[in-house]
């Protein structure tokens, strides 16, 4: 695990190839659409901008796109953070090549602060970024709309792993502590507040006493590391 890496994942997740419009031009061919919207576009970047006067650090936004092959789709994408980023002059922003971010994330991954980005660009790009910190058994997720919000790992279910205790479950822990905060922000409640930071407290605490999961080099299993956070929520 790095301890050096405090990057914020933002990606549009209602549109782009992920729409799903695929039809079969002929035998020979197949065709897949890709939808970017300015609307789509101006609320993720929004966001990511939001998010970033937020964090406790000199704030950088980093757009991410392929807008030199994908003139009209990703040109959209990148013209609208653009737009955006002028509401935000208090925020350092700069725009990176899908290609060449994803090399930055191997060699660089701290450069990175808030990263905003296209569905695919981003499905792909934020499974490399939670390796960068130790795997996906350590990264939560969130899908946050308008009025309502999911939270959940960023892997997905591990059917494989099932019944065996050997799960990470800190990625579900750490996606509790960010619905959390979303339910204290929404409601304006301070015991919600109160309560991710607890769980996040005693995450850290747990990492720190050296009591891991297999996928971190120890020999915890997925209860005892989870008994092991309990003990120290307070």
């Amino acid at each position: 695990m790095r301890s050096d890496i405090d990057m914020v994942f933002v990606r549009e997740n209602t549109e782009d190839v992920y729409r799903g419009i695929e039809f079969n031009l002929d035998e020979n061919t197949a065709i897949c659409l890709r939808v970017i919207t300015k609307i789509g576009s101006e609320r993720i970047a929004r966001y990511a901008f939001e998010m970033a006067r937020k964090r406790k650090k000199p704030s950088r936004v980093t757009v991410i796109h392929k807008s030199n092959v994908m003139r009209v789709t990703d040109g959209l994408f990148s013209k609208v953070c653009k737009d955006i980023s002028s509401e935000y002059p208090d925020i350092y922003t700069d725009e990176m090549y899908v290609d060449a971010a994803a090399m930055e994330l191997i060699r660089s991954p701290q450069i990175f602060d808030v990263i905003v980005t296209t569905n695919m660009f981003g499905d792909i790009l934020s499974d490399e970024a939670a390796m960068t910190i130790g795997g996906l058994g350590l990264a939560p997720g969130a899908n946050i709309g308008d009025k309502y919000a999911l939270f959940e790992p960023i892997h997905g279910c591990a059917p494989k792993l099932a019944g065996k205790k050997v799960a990470n479950p800190t990625s579900m822990i750490l996606s509790s502590k960010l619905m959390l905060e979303w339910l204290g922000k929404k409601y304006k409640d301070s015991s919600y507040l109160e309560a991710a930071d607890s769980i996040e407290r005693a995450l850290i605490e747990t990492l720190n006493a050296k009591i891991l999961t297999e996928d971190l080099g120890g020999t915890a299993k997925t209860n005892e590391f989870g008994g092991a956070i309990s003990k120290r929520i307070t």
